[in-house]
């Protein structure tokens, strides 16, 4: 019998963690507002509202929820109905039946971190973000460790792949972060976003045991002027302007994926060059060659 599993903001990760689920012989239901936007993918795709009781009452029963809703503007309110209270109300509607999930993922964010000095970071750092957005994210990371449904929260670092490639667009037009302060980022592709989620998945349904969280980031975290350093030689384009530093600071700290890795997950894109390698390709990038 084929285990169900679903989706809650099922877009472009959703989608991708779904045909992967698919190929593995789930089933697999994609919930979404507006569930048209899932034509196409193979999903079974049903309309949810977190914020409409009687939507979430309509969900079917399924043996894993995804949890991977995102906020639709950067304000306190709609990261709050996005994340708090969506999952809380998701949470509060599946407990109440008779066929309750076997476990719960909810999607975050190592925004949550504070850490601004190229501090190792992993599941047992400090949290202690100071804006809204952080703050949020916290807080529904905690209200489903509490719960009594059983749930693993996986904090991506920044996603990037198909469609997301402001790095590229930045580079392309001669910017590139300074090489001095020294300013590390964290990435992970989407392709491998997906890949962990249904890795873990594939854990807790083998019964095999897992943690409540997971940091979900590449091999090598890497100082931003490397990353885009790499990325001018590719497009065969010289820097001619340093990227300013924003007025409000980015954070600066490096990812530790050990805890994932020793859960049994490799990597497809290990670090950013086989990941940009991939999106110039695909994404038709790369200057053609004389």
């Amino acid at each position: 019998m084929k285990t169900t599993t679903l989706i809650l903001g099922c877009g472009d990760i959703g989608m991708a963690l779904g045909r992967e689920l698919r190929e593995a012989g789930h089933r697999v239901i994609g919930a979404r507002r507006n569930p048209r936007a899932l034509e196409g993918s193979g999903l079974e795709a049903v309309a949810v509202d977190l914020t409409d009781p009687a939507t979430l009452a309509g969900l079917p029963d399924a043996d894993t929820l995804v949890y991977v809703v995102s906020a639709d503007r950067f304000d306190e309110a709609a990261y709050r109905a996005a994340y708090l209270d969506g999952l809380t109300a998701v949470l509060a509607e599946f407990a109440g039946r008779d066929k309750a999930p076997g476990r719960v993922f909810f999607v975050s964010s190592t925004s949550v971190y504070a850490q601004r000095d190229g501090e190792v970071v992993d599941e047992t750092s400090p949290a202690e973000p100071s804006g809204f957005s952080g703050l949020l994210m916290c807080e529904a990371e905690q209200a489903l460790i509490d719960h009594d449904l059983p749930g693993t929260v996986v904090r991506f670092s920044g996603i990037y792949g198909p469609g997301r490639d402001r790095l590229i667009h930045q580079v392309g037009e001669g910017r590139i972060a300074p090489s001095s302060p020294v300013m590390y980022s964290n990435r992970i592709h989407r392709d491998d976003c997906a890949g962990v989620l249904a890795h873990l998945i594939g854990r807790h349904l083998a019964g095999e045991s897992l943690e409540a969280l997971y940091l979900a980031s590449d091999c090598e975290p890497a100082p931003l002027h490397e990353v885009m350093a790499w990325l001018a030689k590719q497009l065969k384009v010289e820097a001619t302007e340093t990227i300013q530093s924003p007025l409000r600071r980015r954070a600066s700290k490096r990812c530790d994926n050990t805890r994932l890795l020793e859960s049994g997950y490799r990597f497809r894109y290990p670090s950013f060059r086989e990941g940009y390698a991939q999106v110039l390709k695909q994404g038709g990038f790369l200057p053609e060659r004389a």
